[in-house]
Parts: C-alpha cells; sequence; structure tokens
C-alpha cells in the first residue's frame, strides 16, 4: 500500500518539477533578451565607433600620427514629444532609446563637447509653459552629461517656432535654458552658433538682431586674423586665428539633395524633389551673407533628416 502511495507521489511531483524548471528557463531567457535588446545593444553598436585620427606632415616628409584636438559629438533633430501629438507610450520608448544611446556614447566616446543642432523639442513652437518646463525636464534627464563635457544647442522651427510663429517671448524661453551664447571658442577652434530661422531677410525686430550679433562675430574674427595688437580690433583678448566652424539648423541653401549620398542620404526617389527657401534650407541670400561674413571651414546643420 505504501508502495502505491509513493508511486502516485512520484506522479504528482514531477510534472510540477518540470513546469516550474521550464518556468525559470522561461523567465531567464525573456530577461536575457531585455538585457541584450534595452541596453547591450547600444554598447555593442556604439564600440564600433571611434575618433578619426588626425595626420599631420613631419618635416623629412612623413607622416605622424597625434590625438585629434578636440573630440566634438553632432547631435541633431532629437524631437522629443510633446503633450499634444506624443503617445505616452511611444514618448517612453522613444526617450528611453535616446537616453541609453546618448549615455552610451559618453561613456565608450567620451567627447569633451556635445551640439545638437536644433529642433531638440517637436512642440517648443506651440507649447504652454507647463508643458515647456516638462519638456525641459525629461531632456535634461536624458542627456545629463559630466560636469567636464559641454553641452551645446542652437534653436530650430520646432523649438522657437517657424518664422511666422517665432516671437521674442518663445526666443528668450529658449535661451534662458540653453544660452544665447553665439561664439563658442575651444583648444583654438572656433565655434560659431546661428538662430539660422531668424535669418528670414524681411528686417524683423529678431532678424535684425540676429544679424547684427552675426556682424559682431565677423568683425571679432577678422580681428583675430590680423596683426595681433591692430587698432580697429581695440583691447580685449582675441580669438584663436582659426576659420570657424557654423552651426545651425537649416542647411545653407542647395537646390534639392540630388548631389548627395552616402549610409544616411535621403531615398533616392526623394533627392530630386526641389527644397524651399526659408522652409527647407536658408535662402540663396542668406547662405552668402553668412559665408561672406564668417568664412567658415566647416558647415553642419539638421533639417532635412536625411545627410548630405
Amino acid at each position: 500500500m505504501a508502495m502505491i502511495e509513493l508511486g502516485f507521489g512520484r506522479q504528482n511531483f514531477h510534472p510540477l518539477k518540470r513546469k516550474s524548471s521550464l518556468l525559470l528557463k522561461l523567465i531567464a531567457v525573456v530577461f536575457a533578451v531585455l538585457l541584450f535588446c534595452e541596453f547591450l545593444i547600444y554598447y555593442l553598436a556604439i564600440f564600433q565607433c571611434n575618433w578619426p585620427e588626425v595626420k599631420t606632415t613631419a618635416s623629412d616628409g612623413e607622416q605622424t600620427t597625434r590625438e585629434p584636438v578636440l573630440k566634438a559629438m553632432f547631435l541633431a533633430d532629437t524631437h522629443l514629444l510633446g503633450e499634444f501629438l506624443g503617445h505616452w507610450l511611444d514618448k517612453l520608448r522613444r526617450e528611453w532609446q535616446m537616453e541609453r544611446a546618448f549615455q552610451t556614447a559618453l561613456w565608450l566616446l567620451q567627447p569633451e563637447v556635445v551640439f545638437i543642432l536644433g529642433d531638440i523639442f517637436d512642440e517648443g513652437k506651440w507649447s504652454t509653459p507647463e508643458a515647456w518646463a516638462d519638456d525641459v525636464e525629461r531632456f535634461q534627464k536624458m542627456f545629463r552629461h559630466p560636469s567636464h563635457v559641454q553641452l551645446k544647442v542652437v534653436a530650430g522651427n520646432h523649438d522657437i517656432g517657424f518664422h511666422y510663429e517665432m516671437n521674442t517671448y518663445k526666443v528668450e524661453r529658449f535661451e534662458k535654458v540653453f544660452s544665447s551664447e553665439r561664439l563658442f571658442s575651444w583648444k583654438g577652434i572656433n565655434f560659431v552658433m546661428v538662430n539660422s530661422v531668424a535669418l528670414n531677410g524681411d528686417g524683423c525686430g529678431i532678424c535684425s538682431e540676429t544679424e547684427a550679433e552675426l556682424i559682431e562675430v565677423s568683425h571679432r574674427l577678422n580681428c583675430s586674423r590680423e596683426a595681433r595688437g591692430s587698432s580697429r580690433c581695440g583691447p580685449g583678448p582675441l580669438l584663436p586665428t582659426s576659420a570657424p566652424v557654423l552651426l545651425q539648423h537649416y542647411p545653407l541653401y542647395r537646390r534639392s539633395d540630388a548631389n548627395c549620398s552616402g549610409e544616411d542620404a535621403a531615398p533616392a526617389e526623394e533627392r530630386d524633389i526641389p527644397f524651399k527657401e526659408n522652409y527647407d534650407v536658408l535662402s540663396r541670400e542668406a547662405s552668402q551673407k553668412l559665408l561672406w561674413w564668417l568664412q567658415p571651414r566647416l558647415v553642419l546643420s539638421g533639417h532635412t533628416h536625411s545627410a548630405c
């Protein structure tokens, strides 16, 4: 009798043990997949990136290698969703991905400065003060960085509105958080940060102020190229003798993306679509002014969401 009871006991016990073991394995597999897809994959992807090496030519004609002068990271069009168009689940998913990608890049690549070239927010052009404060708080959490890393931001049309939506309140609200700095120099490199939304050329108040600031920046850059101590430049520290890097949201004028190529270029069927001035790109006139005033050696921008 005892033997029969023991036999039944075994028959009841083994299936429960197998089910428990299977459940633990399933939980472990799910945990491993989540860990890989939501955390480790960012390290695997960004680990493949590295800083370019700067080649210098020695006196004997042979090339020598040195460390990059300045490690700078450039981002654009993060478009943090707002309270009107952003579903909470979509916001949660996108922002987790951006945060993990950015924090992983900071840890692996250790840039000295990070520039974001506009459209940080998606609804800054119409957000209420409460929604703006919430968006800024989320941005600061996602893009937190050590004190030795500098974060510089230029305005985009989704941050302060297109030209017809832009006003002093929106511009000042943006600059209160991200600074109104137009000229930034570090390690011998000059960066000029432009509010390209205000380069419509119609004489609006904000446009006139922006142009006056750029003319002043142009004067300072020109002084840096002249003989040290030139009387027309006046007293005060001079900028490094270096053609600047121009940073803005709108690209300089071009007819289309027809001549653009590369991994992140626009799809072939979209490259011949003409660009609209002051909407897709800066006007031809504004572009010529920037090149004339600043004489940059490099121009970086965002807005089109495609590389060129």
